[in-house]
């Protein structure tokens, strides 16, 4: 028995070091291309505007393409499907930058986006069940190694465009590689296969209700993460005067904050729970947005960036380990969340341009202290009835293959 115990513990130590490469190499894929978007811009030869139409389709793609992730996972098995998916999401890579114009790239985008939402509803049903197994929270650092993996994607990709590499060749060989670390990586997940007489999920279901609360604060969250990452270089110039070299500096530090406080996240949950935390993280992000707002000098600025980074990092992960444990269809439950917080990262962008556009961009991080503060309102809705009780909405009914 104790040997059991033992080689059992082994088991998902391995499976959450193997998630965890996954959701580093998912992360790798977006870095990679994020950072040869100039390059695709004058291949395809568009302008500004059709660039910005273009870069919704990914977001659409995933919108469409999520619910079907469940109904994948159904019918080959949980390892299978994330094998495939991520092969599928790591090999989409290459298509954007052999676009030739506009409707290529849209169709693309679409593509790329659709891989990214199914591989990434997938690995996150795996990443709350390993959790619930290991009875500890896992999630904020899953989430945290996405983000390393962004950051070393993005590395690569700045040397890649400092080299004047083709992005086709660069998105090859990258693509290449990270199709054989996720398959590696995938070898080492949790196998779950569902009971041969349980139904399928739908092809396409509206989210659970559960879902639709959850998702509501990953909304939140993610419209305070997009509005900070995507305006803080240009609040910093605009607002602060200052130069362009500073006002950039402030992007990097508020993506590396994220990363820090997401793979520091997990003790922090385990040790508070996830509705102090992320009350707690309310305050300091609502705190943050003051502090932007109020700001007379760039340093206090990029401080108030920086607690809200810190408030928001671990918002998400929790809000998808709180709808893998939400109902009896985890998949259709994360898919749900993840569905509106992609919409969220969709619409965060152009909605504070269009409120700086009609009033200023103090305003507009007004917005974002106040959604910013429904993090503490709302911060309840992530309790659930803990790990042994629930057991991460996984049917009673599934059967796990030894690796």
């Amino acid at each position: 028995m104790a040997n059991e115990v033992v080689f059992g513990h082994q088991r998902l130590r391995r499976a959450h070091y193997a998630i965890a490469a996954v959701f580093c190499v998912h992360g790798a894929v977006t870095g990679s291309f994020a950072t040869r978007i100039p390059w695709i811009q004058d291949h395809a030869s568009v302008g500004a505007g059709q660039l910005g139409l273009a870069l919704a389709f990914p977001a659409l793609g995933a919108s469409v393409a999520m619910p079907l992730a469940g109904r994948v996972s159904h019918r080959f098995g949980a390892r299978n499907a994330l094998r495939g998916l991520i092969v599928l999401w790591t090999l989409s890579l290459t298509l954007p930058s052999f676009a030739p114009n506009v409707l290529a790239l849209c169709a693309a985008l679409f593509v790329f986006g659709a891989a990214a939402g199914m591989s990434d509803v997938a690995m996150n049903a795996l990443g709350v069940e390993t959790e619930n197994r290991l009875d500890r929270s896992i999630m904020s650092g899953l989430h945290g190694m996405w983000s390393v993996g962004a950051l070393i994607g993005s590395a690569g990709g700045t040397l890649a465009a400092h080299l004047g590499s083709d992005a086709r060749l660069h998105h090859a060989l990258a693509a290449l590689t990270l199709t054989l670390l996720g398959l590696v990586a995938c070898q080492g997940v949790l196998d779950l296969r569902s009971a041969p007489d349980e139904a399928p999920p739908p092809r396409f279901a509206l989210p659970p209700r559960s879902a639709l609360v959850i998702g509501a604060i990953g909304f939140c969250a993610v419209f305070a993460e997009g509005a900070s990452m995507d305006w803080s270089a240009v609040y910093l110039r605009d607002e602060m005067d200052t130069s362009a070299g500073l006002a950039a500096a402030s992007t990097t530090a508020f993506a590396l904050t994220m990363a820090v406080a997401r793979l520091a996240g997990d003790r922090i949950v385990d040790r508070f729970g996830p509705v102090r935390t992320v009350r707690v993280g309310g305050v300091l992000a609502t705190a943050g947005g003051l502090l932007v707002v109020f700001a007379s000098h760039p340093a206090v600025a990029m401080t108030g960036f920086a607690f809200i980074g810190l408030g928001v990092a671990v918002v998400v992960p929790l809000a998808f380990a709180a709808a893998g444990r939400s109902g009896p269809n985890p998949s259709q439950a994360i898919a749900g969340v993840a569905t509106i917080t992609y919409t969220s990262g969709l619409i965060a962008p152009s909605a504070i341009g269009a409120v700086a556009d009609a009033t200023s961009l103090v305003v507009s991080f007004g917005l974002v202290t106040a959604l910013a503060f429904g993090l503490v309102v709302g911060a309840g809705v992530l309790r659930s009835a803990g790990r042994d009780s629930v057991k991460s909405g996984i049917p009673d009914a599934v059967v796990e293959r030894l690796p």
